[in-house]
């Protein structure tokens, strides 16, 4: 863990502005629900987690570094939203079954980890997913293919789950517009 957790320390020591909410989030948070509990897994600086306590929901946010963990919880805190901010390995202690409403994963894969992210999801409760795929147009991203999906991998990943947004636009037209090197999900439990 004390590898990973300096590398990521260091990504965040360096990045400068406020958090922002990835693309799956911001242009699909209608659909969130009034209330209920939120979870932002390896939630880095937090822009999710502070999208979802601004949307009114009670958030907990769960992420490697430290670094991003104060980061969020200054930034909360500046905004006077409340957020159960926590410094976990997701990939050694995940969420419980049934125990959230909304799950929110942003540039993060660990494929073996998806069948219990879709546990921790309560009934009708709903997955916003963003990450990085193979069929890129720029580098931007992981090199590793352990963490890029291949065509359509993200609805393989959650086959059990109603999808009611998804996008991967791959290599498609014009490369110059559009959402490139991602795919998004948002599905419902």
């Amino acid at each position: 863990m004390k590898n990973i957790q300096v590398k990521w320390d260091g990504i965040y020591l360096q990045r400068e502005g406020e958090p922002t909410p990835s693309l799956v989030l911001q242009q699909n948070s209608y659909l969130l629900p009034e209330n209920g509990i939120a979870l932002d897994l390896a939630c880095g600086q937090g822009g999710n987690a502070l999208l979802l306590a601004e949307a009114g929901l009670d958030v907990q946010a769960w992420d490697i570094s430290p670094v991003a963990i104060e980061q969020l919880q200054e930034a909360a805190n500046l905004k006077g939203l409340k957020v159960s901010a926590q410094v976990r390995d997701v990939t050694k202690y995940l969420p419980t079954i049934n125990s959230v409403d909304v799950l929110v994963v942003s540039f993060f894969l660990e494929r073996e980890l998806c069948p219990a992210l879709f546990a921790a999801i309560k009934p009708g409760g709903l997955l916003f997913y963003q990450t990085y795929c193979q069929q890129k147009v720029s580098q931007q991203g992981p090199t590793n293919p352990d963490y890029l999906l291949s065509d359509n991998e993200l609805l393989q990943l959650f086959p059990q789950m109603k999808v009611r947004v998804y996008r991967e636009d791959a290599l498609l037209g014009r490369h110059d517009v559009g959402l490139r090197n991602q795919a998004i999900l948002v599905a419902q439990k």
